[in-house]
């Protein structure tokens, strides 16, 4: 067999059906990498950096050799993990058929026995020691030119594109999250930002650590390209440019301003009631946290008075002051639309009902589609 070098684009292709080998450092691996990728490092971080150091200052045959040192005890255990790698991967696709709900992407003429995807930083010397081997031992192997470098320059492309986007607005409690959802259950192309970025968007929406903001654009870019070439709608939520410690795209994000949005509009009780009891239930000292990260947009009588409601356990009236001023906020930020008055298509709903919500949405989608 002889090692095949592919592009970017064959690359992706036979990335949806085929297990791919991460060979950079853990570092560099953790801080972002291609999404389903598997680490599987010719380096440790250590080892890196003496074998890096040694090629700027000896030269790149001292480097190779000392990279030998480390390549060398290493072979048998890449080998055996890449024959699991290849298992493991046959049934995490199954799965994913199987319980995938998005339009149908799969095309098994891209599924190749035994085969697996090598890529490193540029498509240097890491993937093709780690290729060679593999490709010695009988694996029919693919590696990628211009490594993750390439592959990072596919995602940023990505965001210049002109996709067509149906956005989900509503003011804060409206249960929009619920909504993309449910349309997802419904075989909607749908993408969850705030899932994504682990962050449900407001001061409260900590669900944990967010992942790097390359990480982030490469998991949005994958989630796009599911739907290449599949002529739908993909449905996402309103969102501000920042999502916790994290931004969308620029380019992405002025897209996105310039689309249908379907604004599920709800009573102010009727929201409110619905964020008593979802953030009800939150730990104290974090909502208390949450209410002084806002303080300044807030204002110290209203961070005062706020914190006071919720020492004294009344959520009700606490929920109040910031669902008024979310609702403040919303609504300057989706005033700054350019030609709002030909994207805005409000929805009438008398309460936070998923279902009903959902259904009366697609209704008025594809009326005005």
């Amino acid at each position: 067999m002889a090692i095949k070098k592919i592009t970017i684009q064959q690359f992706l292709e036979l990335a949806k059906h085929n297990p791919v080998l991460d060979v950079r450092s853990p570092g560099e691996y953790a801080h972002a990498h291609i999404p389903n990728a598997y680490s599987q490092p010719l380096f440790t971080d250590e080892e890196r950096k003496i074998v890096g150091t040694a090629y700027k200052q000896k030269g790149k045959q001292i480097a190779i050799k000392l990279g030998l040192d480390f390549f060398g005890v290493k072979m048998k255990a890449m080998v055996e993990e890449a024959e699991g790698i290849i298992k493991n991967d046959e049934l995490r696709i199954e799965n994913d058929a199987s319980s995938n709900s998005k339009p149908s992407i799969q095309n098994s003429k891209f599924k190749i026995q035994n085969s697996i995807l090598v890529h490193c930083w540029r498509g240097g010397m890491r993937s093709a020691g780690v290729a060679w081997l593999l490709d010695l031992y009988g694996f029919d192997v693919y590696t990628l030119v211009g490594g993750y470098k390439a592959y990072r320059n596919w995602v940023l492309k990505q965001f210049e594109m002109d996709f067509n986007l149906f956005v989900v607005g509503g003011y804060t409690g409206s249960g929009k999250t619920a909504l993309l959802e449910e349309l997802q259950r419904k075989n909607q192309a749908v993408i969850d930002l705030e899932k994504l970025a682990n962050h449900k968007g407001s001061a409260f929406g900590a669900m944990g650590e967010q992942p790097t903001q390359e990480m982030f654009e490469n998991s949005l870019a994958n989630e796009l390209y599911k739907y290449e070439g599949i002529d739908t709608s993909i449905w996402l939520e309103d969102e501000s440019q920042r999502i916790g410690s994290l931004n969308i795209p620029h380019n992405f994000w002025k897209t996105m301003r310039t689309k249908p949005i379907w604004f599920i509009d709800i009573p102010f009780d009727q929201r409110l009631h619905y964020i008593t009891s979802t953030y009800g239930l939150n730990d104290k000292e974090q909502l208390v946290n949450a209410i002084i990260r806002i303080q300044k947009r807030l204002g110290p009588l209203e961070t005062k008075t706020a914190i006071g409601f919720l020492i004294e356990d009344n959520f009700k009236s606490c929920f109040e002051i910031l669902l008024h001023y979310y609702d403040k906020s919303y609504t300057k930020a989706l005033n700054n639309r350019e030609n709002l008055d030909t994207l805005l298509n409000k929805i009438d709903c008398s309460f936070v009902d998923t279902t009903s919500n959902t259904e009366k949405l697609l209704s008025c989608a594809t009326v005005n589609i």
